[in-house]
C-alpha cells in the first residue's frame, strides 16, 4: 500500500448547487406550484363542502357562511382558491399537451409554462370581474 500524502489528503469536492446559486427553470417552478395548488385544492374543496352543507342545513348556517366568505379575508381565500383551481387546471392541460409528445423542446416548454402562469392569472381576474358584474357591484 502506498502511503503517499496524495492518498490521505482530503480532496475538496464540489458542492451541489442550491437556491442561492442555481436559478430553477420556469418548468420546474411551475411543476412545484402545480403540486402546491393541488394540495391547496383539498382545503378549498372543504370550503365548498362547508358552503353546500350550510345551504342544506339551515338559513342561519347559510347566512353565517355567506358572511364569512364575504369578509375581506374570506374573499382573499376564495380568490386564492380560484387562482389555484385555474392554475392547476392549466397545468393539467400543459401536462396533457406534453403527454402527446408536443411542446417538449426546452424553449417551447418554457413558453407553455409562462402561458400557464399568465393564463391562470387572467382567468382568475376574468372570473372575479364577471362575478362582480353579475352582482352589479362594478
Amino acid at each position: 500500500m502506498s502511503k503517499s500524502p496524495a492518498t490521505h489528503a482530503k480532496r475538496e469536492r464540489p458542492l451541489s448547487p442550491h437556491l442561492t446559486v442555481y436559478r430553477p427553470p420556469i418548468t420546474m417552478t411551475m411543476s412545484i406550484i402545480h403540486r402546491i395548488t393541488g394540495g391547496a385544492l383539498y382545503f378549498g374543496t372543504l370550503l365548498v363542502v362547508a358552503w353546500l352543507m350550510a345551504a342544506a342545513s339551515s338559513q342561519p348556517a347559510f347566512d353565517w357562511v355567506n358572511w364569512a366568505f364575504g369578509t375581506w379575508l374570506g374573499r382573499l381565500i376564495l380568490f386564492g382558491y380560484t387562482w389555484a383551481l385555474m392554475h392547476h387546471m392549466l397545468g393539467g392541460v400543459r401536462h396533457l399537451i406534453w403527454d402527446t409528445g408536443a411542446g417538449l423542446e426546452k424553449h417551447t416548454a418554457s413558453r407553455i409554462a409562462w402561458a400557464t402562469l399568465a393564463g391562470s392569472v387572467l382567468l382568475t381576474l376574468l372570473i372575479w370581474i364577471a362575478g362582480y358584474m353579475a352582482r352589479g357591484a362594478l
